[in-house]
């Protein structure tokens, strides 16, 4: 059984603007790059700083359209965290992006292989992340290296 991770925004629609995303970063300045990038398009964030802690946080919220999981992170990476989520019947159907430093074509298929459901090489582009997380909002796959 296949299970629909995205809602389909339809041509010329808006997101709604009550989209939730969580942000999985270890490093302060880069969540705050996101979180103003986010702010900017009327996106709502939260911050984890650690793979470890993200289902029972995840589990407080109301809703999450999508998390952006950093890799390389304290206690428990990015791959053991995308594990422990697609385990959770809350959070099974959120869409979880990849988001690296370790911008290589390995880490990309890695990640793929590992079920991430995309994958944005840092440092972001101010000028496509925002196109990025709206495909992504929109059920297109973004893989990009750069």
């Amino acid at each position: 059984m296949v299970i629909e991770k995205r809602f389909i925004l339809k041509e010329n629609e808006s997101l709604p603007n009550d989209t939730f995303v969580l942000v999985v970063e270890d490093n302060v300045s880069n969540f705050v790059l996101i979180a103003r990038m986010l702010g900017h398009m009327g996106i709502h964030c939260e911050w984890k700083t650690s793979g470890y802690e993200v289902v029972e946080f995840a589990d407080t919220l109301p809703k999450i359209d999508l998390i952006l999981m950093d890799i390389r992170l304290p206690y428990e990476d990015g791959y053991s965290a995308l594990k422990k989520i697609s385990e959770s019947p809350t959070l099974q159907c959120v869409p979880i992006i990849a988001v690296t430093a370790e911008v290589s074509e390995t880490q990309l298929i890695r990640a793929k292989t590992a079920g991430f459901d995309g994958f944005l090489g840092k440092p972001l582009s101010p000028d496509k992340f925002p196109d990025q997380i709206n495909k992504i909002l929109s059920g297109q796959p973004v893989w990009d290296l750069t």
